[in-house]
């Protein structure tokens, strides 16, 4: 590429555009960009949606929203060469005190969450560890300048937001991004007011998780709702920990993603110690994507990564009574 071409690129990429941020319904703004993506994506390439209702409104430019999610819809197409399934999800979240300190970037309060999947070909951990670098890119020569998600995360970090992604080779990826809610009506509880309405208990729970800091966070969030926990950091150290203690443990919940040994190969083998076992998957795929996959191996429910407290505490209390 002609060397002024990419200076000016990126100038144009680290300069504080001019933005025009109203309030804005994220949802209207995903259906327009799924209209134009479907006009410009291959046709073998379904495109879903699922749209929380009763959605929070966010302040952002609808313009730069809308190119957020044209980047990451035409980036999963390329992942997916042969055809595939594009998932866009968006939620209300309320991210806790506890979480922030956890993640890099985040501050206590609600947001509105724009997820997006696919089931390409994904990427490894070296890859990963660069994606945002502006003209970084997995693209031949001619088909990419490799500022696509570097313009994406500048817009997610000029609307005060952050952006997580989870990807493995075979696996597909995940995008999720995190907007600051302008206004939250009657469902804008404090943190304080939700956790009263939060339900504990006093069984014992087994996360196995690769990631240190996910691990931290649950077993945290688990202990202060009353639960004991233990924890194991790939799925064969998981499982010899269940064979060890598993009339101790009352549920197992179970990264889908680790190295060693992952998640659908350690749920496979913790049936055959225990075939009652009960287990949440969890990932941070798309639960209509990839992350579906491990519904059909027996496990009794899902619990979408980075967890948050509320949704932790639910899911983990369902499977607890769900009687087998």
């Amino acid at each position: 590429m002609d060397v002024f071409l990419k200076s000016q690129q990126l100038l144009l990429f680290s300069r504080k555009a001019e933005a025009d941020r109203r309030p804005m319904d994220l949802n209207e703004q995903v259906e327009q960009a799924r209209r134009l993506l479907e006009r410009t994506i291959p046709r073998m390439i379904d495109i879903k949606l699922l749209l929380g209702r009763d959605l929070w409104t966010v302040l952002a430019d609808p313009v730069q929203v809308e190119q957020l999610v044209l980047n990451l819809g035409s980036n999963a197409a390329d992942a997916m060469p042969d055809g595939g399934r594009l998932v866009i999800e968006t939620q209300n979240i309320t991210v806790g005190e506890e979480y922030a300190q956890n993640h890099l970037g985040a501050t206590p309060g609600g947001y509105v969450l724009l997820s997006v999947s696919d089931k390409g070909h994904g990427m490894d951990q070296e890859t990963l560890a660069h994606i945002f670098d502006p003209f970084f890119t997995t693209k031949d020569i001619g088909k990419g300048t490799g500022l696509g998600l570097a313009s994406v995360y500048g817009i997610v970090k000029g609307h005060g937001g952050y952006i997580m992604c989870y990807s493995e080779p075979g696996q597909g990826t995940t995008f999720k991004i995190y907007l600051p809610a302008l206004e939250q009506g009657e469902k804008g509880k404090s943190v304080e007011e939700s956790e009263k309405l939060m339900t504990g208990g006093t069984e014992t729970i087994l996360i196995v998780d690769d990631d240190e800091s996910i691990r931290d966070f649950a077993n945290n969030a688990l202990q202060r709702f009353g639960y004991q926990v233990m924890t194991a950091s790939n799925g064969r150290e998981g499982l010899q920990t269940y064979s060890d203690k598993k009339d101790e443990i009352d549920l197992v919940i179970l990264d889908i993603g680790m190295p060693v040994m992952g998640g659908h190969q350690c749920l496979v083998e913790l049936r055959k110690v225990n075939p009652w076992a009960k287990v949440l998957m969890a990932s941070g795929y798309s639960i209509d994507g990839h992350a579906g996959q491990a519904m059909e191996s027996g496990a009794i429910g899902f619990i979408s990564k980075p967890y948050q407290v509320k949704e932790l505490l639910s899911r983990v209390r369902t499977a607890m009574d769900e009687k087998q």
